[in-house]
């Protein structure tokens, strides 16, 4: 085995940096929490911590709203209606998670889930509604009842986003940094979080390095779809909270369970360049009743699963996978040409066709799977604690347990609104308490620290689409981890490119090696030469890293 590689099982695989090359802090600050991030997990976690009285920076990386919540489309699953239960709602949820879903976990996201939309609604969501003033409810695939709230009819997202960034920035005490790239967690001498080190641009020393010393760290990062050359998320998703997280040594688990959303809006460029975010045809559509079609118009989803066009995700994605393999092409279609007033209930989606020629009133829309979220991540538990005393995580950057293999459409912006809540409350009672705080931050004198050549970004895109996407079998994931050793072996300055390359092959590299071991086709997984699930498998596989930069995954059966 030479430098920079280890093996995972019987799969080489790239070593990995237990730090990120980068000048030493020329600057610092104190707060009481520090959040990464400013979706919706980060955002709410903020309100929540400074109803408790205390101070909160949010750094996120770009602007406040570049993140993957404004982009949600199709809205927030929640029992609002009468008729509807939480028990119906963890049963939706638990079967979509193909055994995996921790049953309690699911309980607190269904069981304070009302509250929690009621509490958005109390910051200033405006969702849409009757005529008589209640709450118009849609179904989305995998849920048995009308339970999705959503807004402006397929803009959900960015109004949530628009009310929460409005009520952090009436907070004087919540102070918002943008356009800061966090890099690592710093830990005092007992092992405690206590801050990040981040790149501001145009402060501190000359390239913008310093940190931020905290008594708790929240990491709301969002998800790591840019690992893959298709996918929904924007650009800045590039898995850096799941990759801070295993520099640090925390656990990070079901990171192969990443969800494709099946009906992205197929495109391409003239010049063969990739499309950094491809957008998404909400499943409400099909909650409406729009449904897929071969080149021919035949409806291939019919005897496929009961709920047909509502399947869950990955049932639906496989199957596009299946007809697009079969025919050669690389889309098929959705049509929603019989359904009333489309371009007023999904003006988003209608926009988005329309720039590119495509008009779902009168045309079929081309759709292919693209990479939408991570199921796994940052293992937490019901209060998002992380194994790292003082490292909380939230949102897509976490596993809470309540995805297991697969998440219930609408589900996750749920999720952020739960857990982030509990996060706070459990802070909070923290320093009520006269909890000791971190000491001073202590270096590692044996982390090696380097970082890759952002110029294999691409390659390893192609290559985890090509090997690791929706379809994976043992030879396409070894070729896949020997394309990630090649870019792993690859070394340049650190810069922002250069960082966001390194945090790309780590989470890849720890999806690759998870995805090899795990024989089985489980949710999101999909194992060309292992098609069905398998009762061994019936687990979590969850990685670290260890002094050296080796990735180590263990088994942890339920």
């Amino acid at each position: 085995m030479a430098e920079g590689e280890t093996y995972a099982g019987d799969m080489l695989l790239p070593s990995v940096p237990r730090r990120l090359a980068a000048a030493d802090p020329g600057w610092a600050e104190t707060t009481d929490v520090v959040v990464v991030g400013s979706g919706i997990a980060g955002l709410t976690c903020a309100l929540h911590l400074r109803e408790a009285g205390l101070h909160v920076t949010v750094v996120t990386k770009e602007n406040i709203d570049d993140g993957s919540t404004r982009w949600a489309q199709g809205g927030i699953a929640a029992v609002l209606d009468p008729l509807d239960t939480p028990e119906a709602h963890a049963q939706d949820t638990l079967v979509a998670g193909a055994g995996l879903g921790d049953s309690e976990a699911v309980r607190v996201l269904v069981t304070e889930g009302p509250a929690r939309v009621r509490e958005l609604i109390r910051w200033g969501a405006r969702f849409d509604r009757h005529p008589d003033g209640t709450l118009m409810l849609t179904r989305e695939g995998g849920h048995h009842a009308n339970r999705i709230v959503h807004a402006g009819g397929d803009a959900t997202g960015a109004e949530v986003q628009r009310a929460l960034q409005e009520a952090v920035r009436r907070d004087p005490w919540i102070r918002l940094v943008e356009h800061a790239m966090v890099l690592d967690l710093l830990r005092d001498a007992a092992g405690r979080a206590c801050g990040v080190t981040l790149h501001v641009l145009g402060e501190g020393t000359e390239d913008g390095v310093g940190a931020v010393l905290a008594s708790a760290v929240v990491i709301a990062s969002g998800g790591l779809g840019q690992v893959f050359a298709a996918t929904t998320n924007p650009v800045v998703s590039t898995g850096d909270g799941v990759a801070l997280a295993l520099r640090a040594g925390a656990a990070v688990t079901d990171i192969e369970f990443v969800q494709f959303h099946p009906t992205a809006l197929a495109m391409s460029t003239t010049d063969g360049e990739r499309i950094e975010r491809q957008p998404l045809i909400s499943e409400a559509l099909r909650g409406e009743g729009a449904y897929l079609v071969d080149a021919d118009g035949k409806r291939f989803m019919l005897g496929q699963h009961p709920l047909a066009e509502l399947a869950p995700r990955d049932v639906v994605a496989k199957a596009i996978h299946r007809v697009m393999l079969a025919s050669g092409t690389d889309h098929v279609y959705l049509d929603a040409r019989h359904l009333p007033d489309v371009e007023h209930r999904f003006p988003t989606i209608t926009a988005a066709c329309r720039t590119i020629g495509i008009d779902p009133v009168t045309d079929l829309i081309p759709v292919s799977p693209a990479a939408h979220y991570a199921s796994g991540g940052i293992r937490t538990d019901l209060y998002g604690r992380s194994s790292i005393p003082g490292l909380y995580a939230c949102g897509e950057v976490a596993c809470t347990g309540v995805h297991g293999a697969n998440r219930l459409a609408s589900n996750s912006l749920l999720e952020g609104l739960v857990f982030t809540r509990r996060i706070a409350d459990d802070i909070a009672a923290s320093f009520a308490a006269g909890a000791p705080r971190p000491g001073d931050p202590v270096s590692d004198p044996v982390a090696a620290a380097w970082v890759v050549d952002p110029a294999v970004r691409s390659a390893v895109q192609q290559a985890m689409t090509r090997g690791a996407g929706v379809l994976r079998s043992a030879t396409s994931l070894a070729q896949t981890a020997a394309a990630l050793v090649e870019a792993g072996g690859t070394r340049s300055r650190p810069n922002t490119a250069s960082w966001e390359a390194t945090n790309l092959v780590t989470v890849a590299a720890a999806l690759v090696a998870a995805a090899g071991r795990r024989e089985e086709t489980r949710g999101n997984h999909w194992r060309e030469d292992f098609p069905e699930p398998r009762p061994e498998w019936l687990g979590h596989l969850v990685a670290r890293i260890d002094d050296d930069g080796h990735l180590d995954e263990t088994w942890e059966p339920l």
